[in-house]
């Protein structure tokens, strides 16, 4: 059984490079937090893999978070504190997992992989 952890990252804010970065490890550390051992000890055994994907706005992380929530997944929304690019309370960023791989898949099979 593989498990992967996704963060999902809005396109539309158009953060540089440093500033994705830093969102993405914010959302991988928060939705660690949030697992449980056993899949934490899983995870770690396969590599810790991850992936990230994005969406074009706001609404879409959103609506995404929703479901995933709805599905029972670790899911944990990003906003960012507002001291370098962009205003305080800004949704940036979405983790999702870490979980089993087709759980995952089923949700954001979808989506692209960051560029």
């Amino acid at each position: 059984m593989e498990f992967k952890q996704v963060i999902v990252i809005r396109k539309d804010l158009n953060l540089s490079i440093g500033k994705t970065a830093v969102q993405v490890a914010h959302a991988s550390l928060a939705a660690y937090a949030r697992t449980g051992k056993l899949i934490k000890d899983k995870w770690a055994r396969e590599g810790a893999k991850k992936v990230v994907l994005s969406v074009n706005s706001e609404a879409e992380l959103k609506e995404l978070y929703d479901k995933a929530k709805h599905r029972g997944l670790n899911a944990v929304l990003i906003k960012d504190a507002g001291l370098t690019e962009i205003p305080p309370g800004t949704t940036t960023a979405l983790a999702l997992g870490p979980e089993k791989n087709e759980i995952i898949d089923k949700l954001t099979g979808n989506l692209p992989l960051l560029s």
